[in-house]
């Protein structure tokens, strides 16, 4: 009773547990998507680690712009002879520079949740001031070059610098539009001042630049915050399945703990169980048979002769419990033995040839002959063939048969096959029956009641052999239970056969 208890303690402990473990991580799943539900279409959350991703990108590519910058002013110096363009690459330096301190700090410091937004301003002030010097670079003139050859060039440079800053800023948003709006608008001034084609041209392709990179990159910033949501969400369900997979394990542990636990105190009761009942056997069976004299109370014998028929069901049940407990425990040691199959079978026919008499059953025997004797447990085979044969009749109605078959199987090991023809057992009920303590609807319906351990021992006792157990059944046609050993337990190979040698045919076997 108190084994009972525990267990169903420890599974309210495991139930709570995992009530509580998947309550957390229940909140940790509802915490994400709530990060995708915003108004802008990208979390909170999200928009934190893709500023942390742009202040690294940004450490890794501290030397693009000012590679580009210095590019740009040595080939005007080159093509114009104009110093003003240093002083520009200077400036253009200077403000990149600061920059890179601003994005040190931030890579120093924490972002939290509550700064994002801080950071995100501070971010686009810096693209903004850098996008004051490309705005001033677009105001450069040259007096002795051509305007037509100038604008080319500036054209040309203003192109590499927004491509070069719409790559570098991929991960701020709106970076490319706070960066390169003040030149689209420092060269929409210039073509209303000065409308000649070259500049109106210049105007019109880096605006429509711009707006291709802006839609560009806000494709790509989307993408990937939708990569990091999926990356996040995966995590937490990864993280719930190892949850819910150390909770399973736990429960599991606990479950194997219990059952041996319950088989190893029942294997361990076998000696206070059987003393007892043996004794009540013993003198209910004395009382009975009147043996030190007779009872003068006809009543008191009847009760005497329940009292064994009751204690002889009870010792075969605590039998059949301690037998599959005792198995489950790992404590059923087989003593094996050069036994006979057959013979085995004939002395458990006989056993049970009184109970089929009664119920006017027949039972055909057909063996091979000549059949060598097997390596087993004596005791083991005896019981599995007198368990298959007592369903049998247990299960055979009225004026029924049973079918005993002995013989080899196809791979060169043994068999014997026990046939009814009784009510038989549905399909989806066969798994019910060959567990411990499962019983059919239909037998139970149609014959005695039994403990429903019969078969799950006959099971355990041929996996002790190595062998194998069977049982096909369909309704209202009976059902054949088959054990086999196999050919590494049989003693005498067969003679190996010669194209010479006459073979009489040998029977088709049923394994």
């Amino acid at each position: 009773m108190s084994t009972g208890v525990s267990t169903s303690t420890d599974k309210i402990i495991v139930d709570k547990s995992r009530s509580h473990r998947n309550k957390a991580v229940s909140r940790t799943v509802r915490a994400t998507r709530e990060r995708l539900q915003t108004a802008t279409g990208i979390a909170p959350g999200f928009e934190r680690e893709m500023l942390q991703l742009h202040v690294a990108s940004a450490a890794q590519s501290a030397l693009a712009i000012p590679v580009v910058v210095m590019l740009i002013a040595a080939v005007g110096v080159y093509l114009t002879q104009e110093i003003g363009l240093l002083a520009w690459a200077i400036l253009a330096l200077s403000v990149h520079a600061l920059g890179m301190i601003v994005a040190r700090r931030a890579h120093k410091q924490e972002i939290t949740a509550d700064n994002t937004r801080r950071w995100q301003r501070v971010f686009l002030a810096a693209q903004v001031a850098m996008g004051l010097t490309w705005a001033a670079f677009s105001l450069q003139t040259c007096g002795p070059c051509g305007e037509v050859t100038f604008d080319f060039y500036k054209g040309s440079a203003l192109l590499v610098a927004l491509a070069v800053t719409a790559i570098s800023t991929l991960m701020l948003r709106h970076a490319v539009l706070y960066a390169f709006l003040p030149t689209v608008v420092a060269l929409s001034v210039s073509v209303l001042l000065r409308p000649d084609p070259a500049t109106f041209g210049m105007a019109a392709i880096i605006s429509a630049a711009l707006i291709f990179l802006i839609f560009m990159t806000n494709r790509l910033h989307r993408t990937s915050a939708q990569l990091l949501s999926s990356q996040s969400e995966k995590d937490d369900l990864i993280a719930e399945l190892e949850v819910a997979k150390s909770m399973s394990d736990e429960a599991r542990r606990r479950a194997e703990e219990a059952n041996l636990a319950k088989s190893r105190f029942l294997a361990s009761m076998s000696h206070e169980l059987r003393t007892p009942l043996n004794a009540i056997l013993g003198f209910s069976e004395v009382m009975s048979t009147e043996v030190l004299g007779p009872l003068n109370n006809p009543v008191y014998k009847e009760y005497t002769s329940d009292i064994h028929r009751s204690g002889q069901h009870l010792l075969n049940l605590i039998n059949e419990i301690l037998d599959l407990s005792r198995i489950e425990a790992g404590k059923y040691d087989l003593s094996e033995d050069s036994v006979h199959l057959v013979d085995i079978a004939e002395d458990c026919i006989g056993m049970v040839q009184l109970r089929a008499r009664a119920k006017n059953i027949a039972i055909s025997e057909q063996v091979e002959g000549d059949m060598p004797a097997v390596w087993a447990d004596e005791k083991a085979l005896r019981q599995v063939i007198l368990n298959l044969l007592s369903n049998a009749v247990k299960f055979t109605p009225q004026g029924g048969e049973i079918f005993v078959k002995a013989g080899w199987t196809a791979g060169g090991g043994q068999y014997i096959s026990i046939k009814d023809n009784g009510p038989g057992i549905p399909e989806e009920e066969i798994p019910v029956v060959l567990s411990a303590f499962g019983q059919g609807s239909i037998a139970i319906k149609s014959a005695e009641q039994g403990t429903g351990l019969g078969l799950p021992i006959v099971q355990a006792i041929l996996a002790k052999h190595n062998g194998e157990f069977i049982l096909k059944s369909k309704l209202r046609e009976g059902t054949e239970a088959i054990a086999i050993l196999p050919a590494k337990r049989v003693l005498q190979s067969l003679p190996a056969v010669t194209e010479t040698q006459a073979v009489a045919p040998r029977r088709k076997s049923f394994a």
